[in-house]
């Protein structure tokens, strides 16, 4: 079914920036589809970063990333990006991709948040340190 794929992590410095990937294959019985990066850190639950819609390209940001991070796509290539730049150290965390067939309301991620139960699909996780 639908598999998810990411990569990029690493270790940088507070202040720096840092580009994780996602490939998304699978999307076979519903072209939209719902995307998503999510993050956990240390002792802490998983948060939603950032939720999107592939049909009209609706974005949430989570207050603490809003600004700093950034999601793009090349359909070329079927993945996903979070850029991110201004890393601070609480932004420490495994990096999550999900993605979900289907799609809400247009402009759905405009105006709302996003829930980690919406997503059926989630890739390994990669490791992102930000330290001096």
């Amino acid at each position: 079914q639908v598999q998810v794929v990411e990569s990029g992590g690493g270790l940088v410095q507070p202040g720096e920036s840092l580009r994780l990937s996602c490939v998304v294959s699978g999307f076979t019985s519903d072209p939209r589809h719902t995307l998503g990066w999510f993050r956990q850190a240390p002792g802490k639950e998983r948060e939603a970063v950032s939720c999107f819609s592939s049909s009209d390209g609706s974005t949430y940001y989570s207050n603490s990333v809003k600004g700093r991070f950034t999601v793009s796509r090349d359909n070329v290539k079927n993945t996903v990006y979070l850029q991110m730049i201004s890393l601070k150290v609480e932004d420490t965390a495994v990096y999550y991709c999900a993605a979900e067939p289907g799609v809400y309301s247009d402009g759905y991620y405009d105006n709302y948040g996003c829930d980690e139960a919406d997503f059926g699909s989630w890739g390994q996780g990669t490791q992102v340190t930000v330290s001096s």
